[in-house]
């Protein structure tokens, strides 16, 4: 889909009069170009916010990144529906942790926890390779759509977690040895479904609203803090910078799928 995505911006530059173009050309004047076609083409914003995600990529690909600007809204583009219905975030007790049974399925739950990790990356999670220092550092294997990123470790307990996930894991994974992925998924899924947990996403959700309080100094609005039209100027570029940070620690490439974590 992206490449027959990027194959139809590449024929319509050129249609826009941008001939002669290789793979490392692109400029914000072609951007603007392109936006503005879309737009005065009726193209609905969802579409719109799709192809700039193919040309992100692409300028990432490419080395070109600086030429894009960092949100959609700079370009005039509508924001996508925000899909935020309700506060998902979810936050584990002491007493909670120990109704898993498994310990490396615990240490799992418990980095999705602390650190916002998908759930693939927290079973395939290696702290020797990891931890860096006073950061995370995830491999692009273990990651939604192979893109590695690295988290900040920035709380006495976050450090007393990776010691422990190192006291049981040594080199390894939270994968036992005698294990494939697969296997520790299927056992992750009885386990976590034995103590009461259907679903642990919201604990993604937690983290992104105890970084963006970090950050900011206020709560979000999916738990009740201000929304944007209640900031003032200088709040709402704080607010934006916030929203950046915490999506790039999440694993995504663009700001406004924060709206779904943040309100």
């Amino acid at each position: 889909m992206r490449h027959k995505a990027l194959d139809n911006i590449a024929n319509l530059l050129h249609n826009l009069g941008y001939q002669h173009m290789c793979a490392k050309s692109l400029k914000p004047k072609h951007i603007y170009a392109l936006v503005n076609h879309w737009q005065q083409a009726g193209l609905q914003p969802q579409t719109i916010h799709n192809y700039m995600s193919y040309i992100r990529w692409w300028a990432e690909k490419t080395g070109r990144s600086h030429v894009v600007l960092p949100t959609n809204q700079h370009y005039g583009i509508p924001p996508r529906a925000s899909g935020f219905k309700q506060n998902k975030a979810q936050y584990l007790l002491k007493t909670d942790f120990e109704r898993l049974t498994d310990p490396y399925v615990c240490l799992s739950v418990r980095l999705q926890q602390a650190f916002g990790l998908r759930r693939e990356e927290s079973i395939k999670f290696r702290v020797s390779y990891a931890q860096r220092g006073n950061k995370l550092h995830l491999k692009g294997s273990w990651t939604k759509g192979g893109r590695p990123r690295a988290i900040p470790i920035l709380e006495a307990t976050q450090f007393v977690l990776l010691r422990e996930v190192r006291a049981l894991t040594g080199s390894g994974s939270l994968i036992p040895d005698h294990l494939l992925y697969k296997h520790q998924l299927i056992r992750y899924c009885y386990v976590t479904d034995q103590a009461g947990f259907r679903n642990l996403h919201g604990l993604r959700h937690g983290y992104a609203q105890r970084r963006y309080e970090a950050l900011t100094g206020w709560t979000c609005p999916a738990a009740g803090g201000p929304v944007q039209r209640e900031l003032n100027s200088n709040e709402i570029e704080l607010d934006q910078e916030a929203r950046l940070t915490v999506s790039r620690e999440l694993g995504h490439n663009r700001v406004e799928i924060t709206t779904v974590y943040l309100g």
